[in-house]
């Protein structure tokens, strides 16, 4: 079976702007870039690492990092982001994709093994899901096959994959880890990671 592993990266211009009232522009760009390269190194756990680029700079660094790169043509929100990257992953033999968010400051390439050896256990089709903490999101998402379900990232996506899961009679599964349960989204993330840290 060939497990793809996209990862979402926004333009680090426009990455985290929610985090503006706890971090200056420098701060917030070198933050996005380094939660990149974290979940870059994490997702060569799978067969293949396909970044989905929102920029130019995103699309020449995750080349540099070893990934192959999708840049799109303009930012249009996370579900276009994962689109593209599913059908660029199908379209090159995936038997599988996990989608992975790109803001996982804990994220470690033991917790995406994990999920996909547990995830590779399950029989298709399946869909396989790590919430966040707190707004009922949706870090990373593994689907076989990969339309298995539709994309519904955003505030309360967990319950809305699942309710997608359920009506196609797909089988729905939550993996929760540690280390990719905490996104930077909100300032009070920021303590949280001060905390666990």
């Amino acid at each position: 079976m060939k497990t793809w592993v996209v990862v979402l990266i926004k333009d680090f211009d426009s990455a985290k702007e929610r985090l503006r009232p706890a971090l200056g522009n420098k701060s917030r760009r070198a933050l996005a870039r380094r939660n990149a390269l974290l979940a870059v190194r994490a997702a060569t756990a799978g067969d293949h690492v396909l970044v989905v680029a929102g920029g130019e700079e995103v699309s020449e660094v995750a080349a540099a990092w070893g990934a192959q790169v999708l840049l799109e043509p303009v930012e249009e929100g996370q579900n276009v982001a994962a689109k593209r990257g599913l059908k660029r992953a199908v379209e090159s033999g995936a038997d599988a994709v996990l989608l992975l968010s790109s803001d996982l400051p804990l994220i470690t390439h033991d917790a995406v093994r994990d999920l996909l050896r547990m995830a590779g256990k399950q029989l298709p089709p399946v869909v396989v899901a790590v919430p966040a903490i707190g707004r009922g999101g949706t870090n990373a998402l593994y689907l076989r096959p990969p339309d298995a379900i539709g994309l519904h990232f955003g505030d309360d996506s967990l319950v809305k994959f699942r309710e997608d899961a359920e009506a196609k009679g797909v089988e729905f599964v939550i993996h929760h880890s540690d280390a990719m349960a905490l996104d930077l989204d909100e300032p009070s993330d920021l303590e949280r990671l001060s905390r666990a840290v």
